[in-house]
């Protein structure tokens, strides 16, 4: 099977490449002409230099492929100018859509986000079925996705064999950037998280996330037009915390703080760090906001019908601390 892959330089393309080559599938990997080419080391396949922003680009390289893997986002949960991103993850989702349905590619699995589901302020564990509106949506990255994947949903109605898959929060090695929740666990081995708030997140291994991936490739395993959650464990922040603090001996914080404390911390750190130093801040307000839905999921569906496995998240937060270690994020004590 010939498979065009994007996103495979970031942390979760990179695993699904990986488990591509395991798999013994012939890929065409898109790059861009700036992208970290590190999580690529030692997987073979054939390397196309493009962009989402430049659609078009990339018909050759989807020519001829049986299946087209779209993992690529632009993932940021602070953005001074959205209009890149919701070209990126919208219009450059429609247009590989589009190319893929014009080049007879029989299999397009997009990977879109649990963001896009509908969570409560009460803690409520959500589904695929929870009612949810683009008004539900905090934030362009949220927003963005949540159209990207009525654009998928609208495609598999027209006839295209479309799958949508929903990871978590995916924890594991190789977080390059690192994606927000990887930066959760690195400011936590570099002693700079003080105090936690009330939230929670449901933590995926990684590995497991990829492993589901490159099993939806075969068209007898899940239906075409309908949404998967890929989850873990439903976890608090201060769960998770406590979970790093007993794999590395370092102290949990025990200081909870208020949302509007730090809804007012991230007010001034988006207006001074962001809009007047052009830096990317600590805390967004959006991200606050956020936090005030515990975004707890169930993958009941994709354990029926994909042969998902919800496996304990330990092992994965064990993997993600020891990279970040050895790649010099964090001191290895």
């Amino acid at each position: 099977m010939k498979v065009f892959v994007t996103g495979a330089t970031g942390f979760v393309g990179s695993h699904v490449a990986r488990e591509l080559a395991a798999q013994g599938a012939e890929m065409r990997i898109l790059t861009r002409r700036t992208s970290n080419l590190t999580n690529l080391k030692d997987v073979s396949g054939e390397t196309v230099v493009g962009d989402l922003l430049a659609p078009e680009g990339l018909r050759t390289a989807i020519r001829g492929c049986d299946a087209v893997m779209h993992v690529a986002a632009d993932y940021r949960l602070w953005v001074r100018d959205p209009k890149a991103m919701y070209a990126a993850n919208v219009e450059g989702t429609r247009a590989l859509l589009k190319m893929a349905r014009e080049e007879g590619v029989g299999r397009f699995v997009y990977t879109s986000s649990v963001a896009t589901m509908g969570f409560r302020t009460d803690g409520k564990i959500v589904d695929e079925a929870t009612p949810v509106s683009l008004e539900d949506m905090v934030g362009h990255y949220k927003r963005s996705k949540f159209m990207a994947e009525r654009v998928a949903l609208e495609a598999a109605t027209a006839g295209q064999q479309v799958v949508i898959l929903n990871p978590t929060t995916p924890i594991g090695s190789a977080d390059i950037k690192p994606t927000p929740t990887g930066q959760i666990v690195v400011d936590f081995l570099n002693r700079k998280f003080p105090a936690y708030v009330d939230t929670g997140l449901n933590l995926v291994d990684v590995a497991e996330v990829a492993r589901t991936h490159v099993t939806v490739l075969d068209p007898s395993v899940g239906r075409v037009g309908e949404r998967y959650i890929l989850g873990g464990e439903n976890l608090t922040l201060k769960q998770i915390l406590d979970k790093m603090s007993a794999i590395t001996e370092l102290p949990s914080p025990t200081m909870k703080v208020p949302h509007a404390v730090a809804m007012t911390f991230a007010f001034f750190d988006e207006n001074i760090q962001g809009r007047l130093l052009g830096r990317e801040p600590r805390a967004t307000v959006e991200a606050v906001q956020m936090g005030k839905k515990k975004m707890f999921a169930s993958s009941a569906k994709s354990e029926r019908e994909l042969g998902f496995k919800v496996v304990p998240v330990y092992e994965a937060l064990r993997k993600a601390i020891a990279w970040f270690r050895e790649h010099g994020y964090a001191p290895t004590t």
